[in-house]
């Protein structure tokens, strides 16, 4: 479905279901042969009546009509894309109230995927790390409520609260059969450092968890400090990196171009922003390797495309999420309220990254795709508490250190 025909339903789509819940009910929709010359929006119009009409002349009870207004407008947000959300005028109270009293927070971030509320990626040390939950686990439901049935705007809502309140998930797990009970006490998150080491064959290694605000200076002092030990080849592992800022991002990855796009930003009424490298901002020439996994998302997402785009480096490792946009909020005067993307974020060549992801030059599997070797034998008992597994062999890691070997080989 192109983005005009879906911006037309959803206009077309709440002028109708409002004039159907005041009362106007009397004009039918048969009269639509006699509209052919109509445009697109208008008849798509004809469709939505003819549906409401029949739901309240036919349907086997006296529907809610309230209810099912509810149910078609988070549909139809929904079906925009995952960011984008609708808040009744009950929910848009509660979402307010939170935003303004919340101070902590799970530590994880979560997007919707097939209908739930999926967690992209988990910070390390945080909540949602300590109590057993990964990257790639579904929440069914929070406090009992399914998240189905919640926007994306409301889900994280519920999952934000006071320090040291608790918060009641239901997971569904990969190879676990029945879903899983997890409490999770909320914490006012720090930003955590950027980690960095030496590694063998003089290459530096930089991962910087989350690119919130000042993470591109910290990561800059990281990539000078490695040079100074005398790295001469640099990796930056933005696995598991899914939280922060946009423009972080484009900061990060101007810290290794010199020229070139690193990104631009646009939508049907949003003029375009276009980001260039500054050759003024890049602090090494370096050879490169970027990880990433389905746990990359957003401003990691930033930096993987415009190092790929501008082959200034390779991308190693799984096809990231795929997260990139922007959203406008929309007050209705019935208390109601939209979150509406109105631009996206895209590649040097032209791809958006909403919903589309980077997709790696070199495809290396994650461990996370490997099933795990239980210390316990199938047959216990099951518990609430995260199974213990053995460690497994960062195979992507590896695979790098020989991808930046054989360009050293190369070079020389």
């Amino acid at each position: 479905m192109s983005k005009k025909l879906q911006v037309s339903l959803l206009l077309s789509s709440i002028v109708i279901i409002a004039f159907a819940v005041v009362g106007g009910w009397g004009v039918h929709a048969s009269s639509s042969s006699n509209n052919k010359n109509n445009d697109g929006a208008y008849s798509h119009m004809q469709v939505y009546s003819e549906v409401l009409y029949h739901i309240r002349a036919e349907y086997v009870e006296e529907p809610n009509m309230p209810v099912v207004t509810n149910g078609a407008l988070h549909g139809l947000l929904e079906s925009l894309d995952a960011n984008s959300s609708y808040l009744s005028p009950a929910e848009y109270k509660v979402f307010k109230q939170k935003k303004g009293e919340s101070k902590a927070n799970v530590g994880a971030t979560v997007s919707k995927r097939y209908g739930y509320a999926a967690v992209v990626a988990v910070i390390p040390g945080g909540p949602a790390d300590k109590a057993g939950v990964s990257s790639g686990d579904i929440i069914e439901a929070i406090e009992n409520k399914s998240t189905h049935e919640m926007s994306l705007a409301e889900v994280r809502s519920e999952l934000a609260g006071e320090v040291g309140s608790r918060v009641n998930c239901t997971m569904i797990r990969a190879r676990k059969i029945e879903p899983q009970k997890v409490t999770i006490i909320r914490e006012a998150m720090n930003p955590p450092a950027a980690q960095e080491q030496m590694m063998a064959d003089n290459t530096g290694y930089i991962k910087p968890v989350v690119l919130t605000k000042g993470k591109a200076q910290e990561i800059s002092n990281k990539i000078k400090s490695l040079q100074k030990q005398g790295a001469k080849k640099l990796i930056l592992d933005l696995r598991n990196d899914a939280d922060g800022d946009e423009e972080e991002g484009v900061a990060v990855a101007n810290l290794f171009l010199g020229k070139g796009t690193i990104t631009y930003l646009t939508g049907q009424k949003f003029n375009r922003v276009n980001y260039a490298a500054d050759p003024q901002k890049k602090v090494t020439d370096l050879p490169l390797v970027v990880l990433v996994n389905r746990g990359t998302s957003g401003p990691a997402e930033i930096i993987a495309a415009a190092i790929l785009d501008n082959a200034r480096g390779d991308i190693l490792g799984d096809k990231t999420f795929g997260d990139g946009s922007v959203q406008k909020l929309i007050e209705v005067p019935d208390g109601s309220a939209l979150l509406l993307s109105i631009a996206k974020y895209y590649t040097p060549n032209g791809k958006a990254i909403q919903e589309n992801g980077i997709t790696p030059n070199i495809q290396v599997a994650s461990a996370d795709d490997l099933p795990p070797v239980a210390d316990d034998d199938d047959n216990s008992s099951p518990s609430d508490e995260p199974q213990k597994v053995q460690p497994k062999e960062d195979e992507q890691l590896h695979r790098a250190i020989e991808v930046l070997k054989n360009k050293t080989q190369q070079k020389s």
